[in-house]
């Protein structure tokens, strides 16, 4: 059989390739009221179409979505913890906070799930933004401290740790494009520096994650695109990708994978972004249907870095569920060229395993394999559900027939 694949065939992924779906906390638990998204999304003047309320209920719901990711088959189940309800005032710790999330995780354990723990998903605790938040001159050092304490608390039962997520979106939503907390456009300088600021909050983090209890790999994940150069965009490309990129590459020195988060390619001309040409397949977010965005951006960090890699999200934004599986199925040939080639790639997770808030777009944009009803908040799993996780339990991908 060829690596490289042909319709009908099944295209198998090594052993021990780590199959899961992500969420994160703020998009799904609900009633995160003490960090810096929820004064953000009720702020009349950000933008944001709906602020998060009770979310998915995930909170109290934890245990179903534990359920769903062991029912589905798959092997590692990718969350975050709240920072604000770990530490709700500086230098403040809640056990009952820990001991939830500790609930979580043992859990996943009971069910044959690798808890995939991430530790900053976008979100801040209200006392540290007070501060500056990302450029207060010791956020890196109160950011290690809160990973520390956590990871004192649960450090024996996490399966994989991902210190921050993708933190050239929190500086570059934040700063330059103003969309994200804090809102500010075209702050460069500023821009620059939370980026530094991240990176040495990441490398504090591996540290503390290493001196607490357990054994666990541990790496930083990153928003990932394919960044093509149009008409007289090649310096701008560049630019983009040394500092969306390069900046936070260059920081996984000494870490044990690269997590790679990847939706979209752009086209760059020489002021900027150039939009789609009209009748361009788009998602519901907007981007360009580009699912091999996934070969790309693996090969690129895995060429980068040198270190593993997972794909620690990637999915679709659309209501029509039939249009996801084509999607992934597409990534994961494309993933699984990679593999062929040589290249050591550790894992999936599809983004997301439910319908939840997604930002500043509020409920809009559907890329959960299950659907969450807003009033009773039943899950109900979606065929590509059911079809991801029988991919899972084969640890294959069989393509497709005409």
């Amino acid at each position: 059989m060829s690596a490289r694949g042909t319709d009908g065939q099944a295209l198998q992924f090594p052993a021990g390739f780590l199959w899961g779906a992500a969420t994160s906390a703020h998009q799904i638990e609900g009633g995160n009221v003490n960090n810096d998204w929820w004064d953000w999304e009720h702020d009349p003047g950000s933008g944001c179409v709906e602020s998060s309320g009770d979310a998915c209920d995930s909170f109290h719901r934890w245990n179903e979505d534990v359920g769903l990711v062991a029912d589905l088959g798959l092997g590692a189940y990718r969350f975050s913890l709240e920072w604000c309800r770990i530490e709700p005032a500086e230098g403040e710790f809640s056990t009952a906070a820990l001991d939830h999330y500790r609930r979580m995780c043992a859990a996943c354990h009971e069910r044959g799930i690798s808890p995939v723990l991430t530790f900053h998903h976008f979100t801040t605790p209200r006392w540290l933004t007070a501060r500056g938040g990302w450029e207060a001159p010791d956020a890196p050092e109160r950011f290690a401290r809160y990973v520390e304490r956590a990871v004192a608390h649960l450090g024996d039962l996490i399966g994989w740790a991902c210190t921050i997520n993708e933190p050239n979106v929190v500086a570059v939503l934040g700063y330059t494009v103003g969309i994200y907390p804090p809102g500010m456009k075209d702050e460069y300088g500023r821009h620059f520096a939370v980026n530094e600021a991240m990176v040495r909050a990441h490398r504090l983090a591996v540290d503390a994650l290493r001196s607490g209890p357990g054994s666990f790999p541990v790496g930083i994940t990153l928003s990932m695109e394919e960044l093509v150069a149009g008409e007289g965009g090649e310096q701008t490309r560049d630019a983009a990708e040394q500092i969306l990129e390069n900046t936070f590459l260059d920081a996984t020195a000494g870490d044990d994978f690269i997590g790679v988060q990847c939706y979209e390619r752009t086209v760059l001309g020489p002021t900027g972004p150039i939009e789609p040409v009209a009748g361009t397949r788009l998602t519901q977010m907007g981007y360009e249907y580009w699912p091999q965005v996934v070969e790309y951006t693996v090969r690129r960090a895995a060429a980068y870095t040198g270190i593993p890699v997972v794909v620690t999200e990637n999915g679709l934004a659309t209501e029509n569920d039939a249009e996801r599986i084509e999607f992934i199925t597409t990534a994961l040939q494309s993933l699984h060229r990679c593999i062929s080639d040589g290249i050591d790639v550790r894992g999936y997770f599809v983004w997301s395993l439910l319908d939840n808030f997604e930002w500043h777009l509020g409920y809009g944009p559907k890329l959960g394999i299950c659907a969450v009803d807003p009033v009773t908040f039943e899950r109900h799993p979606k065929p590509s559900a059911h079809w991801f996780g029988d991919v899972a339990k084969a640890n294959a991908l069989t393509l497709p027939s005409d």
